[in-house]
């Protein structure tokens, strides 16, 4: 293969990743809520928070902008819960109240309502707001997770491309993938998972974890892959179905589906 057709596939490789990584981050149920909307002609702007540190309460702020506008917080546990608590936002300008903090991968539904003289208006306008508490990750474990994550998607792209090589590094990405994957998904995923939530797996088969899943289902994809390359007339084809399982796994908001506690085993 010339240095420019591996360039290539290289750099395609890379964009497939960064797209993913950044499909992710604003698909994703821990990605904020925020926007604008109008009271009384007066603007308003807001964010609502959907992942917070159970370490302490998480603050919901609108910025009203004029004094003659109240607001109330309404949030109960989620799934558990049949009525909303209320609680009286402060300030002028800047309203703000704060959600309790909550234990482990417990979750909060939340929404705001806005006064101004005869008009009312619910933040956000249709579905409400769901937050989940998590604990706070170590640096030297959340950078290096997600290095390794991204990197075996990367790898896994490359080795797609493999397909249109005439002389193709087959086990060469193979093996880099499986490794990489292995080390981000099973060996610093766990750890992390358990400083968030106080799991390591809640995949199957003892959960219904949708990220623990996923990495899972990747990992199958490649050992599949990986044997029959070696049993296979056409090899080529099964490392670009490793690659294409994967990037459909990666297509999956992270996240989607993740710990949550249950919270009538605290009753």
């Amino acid at each position: 293969m010339t240095k420019g057709k591996s360039f290539l596939f290289w750099f395609l490789a890379f964009l497939i990743t960064a797209s993913s990584a950044i499909y992710q981050r604003m698909t994703g149920p821990t990605y904020p809520i925020d926007g604008k909307t109008s009271i009384n002609n007066n603007q308003i702007t807001y964010k609502f928070l959907r992942s917070y540190s159970i370490k302490q309460d998480c603050p919901v702020e609108i910025k009203a902008g004029e004094a003659n506008i109240t607001g109330t917080l309404h949030w109960r546990r989620y799934k558990f819960d049949k009525e909303f608590n209320q609680i009286e936002m402060t300030g002028t300008e800047t309203l703000r109240a704060e959600l309790p903090k909550q234990p482990p991968a417990g979750k909060l539904e939340y929404f705001v309502t806005l006064k101004s003289n005869n008009e009312e208006i619910k933040l956000p306008y249709k579905k409400n707001v769901v937050i989940r508490f998590k604990g706070d990750v170590p640096t030297w474990i959340l950078i290096p997770h997600v290095i390794a994550m991204f990197a075996s998607m990367l790898f896994a792209a490359r080795a797609g491309f493999e397909y249109f090589s005439s002389n193709p590094k087959l086990k060469f990405y193979s093996l880099w993938t499986i490794g990489i994957l292995f080390i981000g998904g099973f060996i610093l995923g766990p750890i992390m998972q358990k400083y968030a939530f106080g799991e390591f797996w809640t995949g199957f088969p003892f959960g219904y974890d949708l990220t623990d899943n996923k990495t899972l289902i990747a990992m199958i994809g490649w050992f599949v892959s990986y044997y029959r390359m070696n049993k296979s007339q056409h090899p080529k084809r099964w490392l670009l179905f490793a690659a294409i399982i994967m990037f459909i796994v990666y297509l999956i908001p992270h996240s989607v589906l993740g710990s949550e506690l249950d919270y009538s085993t605290l009753e």
